[in-house]
């Protein structure tokens, strides 16, 4: 009986593996034209392991430590791979339909958090199926004057009467995230909403109202996907553990 080797539910492919070894090639693209003829509306493809284990980590199936080629950008720098692209896109694509859903018939106001919001709300707003407007705020914080916050941009957009969703790539403290709903609350929007790409509990200091999380997160450093250390690592598409002594304070630059 002639069945594929693998089968991805979610993105309903048959996957056939093969080697370099000429042979074994074509005895399975014989396999393949076979299961064609049985089975005419499948979808199936000869793939090498190699770019079986791309596929996998692109969209978020199996062990997150296959090293896809953009690791190299992290080697020797990276305890692991927290989130792949895939598991990445899958999240953002369940916020959106979240957002679509709960906002349906109106049209709200993303705010964006600078700079490590920008992958992440540029990969949400595509996956929201409402029209949707967008602004920025840019902030600093000053943690020799507790945690003092400082607004280096402020809205262009008017929200008062709007639908507000407030949207970060982390919330950890939770410190900023209260001044900026408050400071955000005063311009009388219709709704104020917060959601995050990440949510480091374990760090939380104040209770803030959180609608939307991507994924729960230990007490971890982690870079990529718009996040930073030293200007560096935002263009990963993934998300990564930093290793500990490269952000310690001793840390070189």
């Amino acid at each position: 009986m002639f069945s594929p080797d693998f089968y991805l539910s979610d993105l309903d492919l048959y996957v056939e593996l093969t080697t370099l070894r000429q042979r074994l090639v074509t005895k399975k693209n014989r396999k393949l034209r076979r299961l064609r003829e049985l089975y005419p509306g499948i979808k199936i493809t000869l793939l090498y392991k190699r770019d079986y284990q791309e596929l996998l980590a692109k969209y978020g199936y199996g062990s997150a430590e296959l090293d896809p080629p953009d690791a190299e950008t992290l080697r020797g720098e990276a305890e692991h791979i927290l989130f792949t692209r895939g598991q990445i896109t899958r999240a953002v694509r369940r916020l959106g339909a979240a957002v679509t859903r709960d906002y349906a018939g109106r049209a709200p106001i993303l705010v964006g958090i600078l700079k490590g919001v920008t992958f992440f709300l540029a990969d949400l707003m595509r996956t929201i199926r409402l029209p949707v407007a967008v602004d920025f705020m840019a902030i600093s914080q000053f943690k020799g004057d507790g945690g003092a916050v400082r607004i280096l941009k402020d809205l262009d957009l008017d929200i008062q009467g709007r639908d507000v969703i407030l949207v970060e790539d982390i919330v950890d403290t939770g410190m900023t995230l209260r001044y900026l709903l408050a400071h955000l609350a005063g311009r009388g929007p219709s709704s104020l909403a917060v959601c995050t790409l990440l949510d480091k509990r374990a760090r939380r200091l104040v209770d803030v109202p959180i609608r939307y999380t991507g994924f729960e997160l230990r007490d971890e450093f982690v870079v990529g996907y718009g996040l930073d250390h030293r200007q560096r690592y935002r263009n990963l598409p993934f998300l990564a553990k930093l290793r500990p002594e490269l952000y310690r304070p001793d840390a070189r630059p």
